[in-house]
């Protein structure tokens, strides 16, 4: 059993949903709004400048990036669905421009249903 953690635009909340249904993949977790950002994109003219004595340009490399707003989708599946659970969101996200998210693969030590005590797997179906 594994947990996919997927960090995606806002604005493909709803196709993602969709398309995890429509794949079989109808639990989930999202939290409304995360914020986040990657690596971003570095300025070598700006720290050059700054290198050189420039102040703007220094006070420029000073600004911390902004973070973004971002969704976060939690999900529990089981071992054999852990590719197509990915493959089914990097589809729907993927534009090729920055920001359009990370899914990360985690293992899943134990699980419990609350209602029933089941544990295990049994709790996925």
């Amino acid at each position: 059993m594994k947990e996919v953690m997927a960090i995606i635009r806002m604005n493909r909340m709803n196709e993602t949903k969709i398309a995890l249904a429509d794949a079989g993949f109808t639990s989930m977790t999202a939290t409304g709004h995360v914020l986040g950002r990657g690596k971003g994109i570095v300025d070598h003219g700006l720290l050059k400048a700054a290198d050189e004595g420039n102040e703007y340009a220094a006070a420029m490399l000073g600004q911390a990036p902004q973070l973004r707003n971002k969704r976060m989708i939690l999900m529990t599946v089981s071992d054999d669905q852990v590719k197509e659970a990915v493959d089914t969101i990097v589809k729907v996200n993927q534009s090729g421009k920055a920001g359009d998210g990370k899914v990360f693969v985690l293992p899943m030590a134990e699980s419990y249903r609350v209602r029933t005590g089941e544990s295990g797997d049994d709790i996925l179906q």
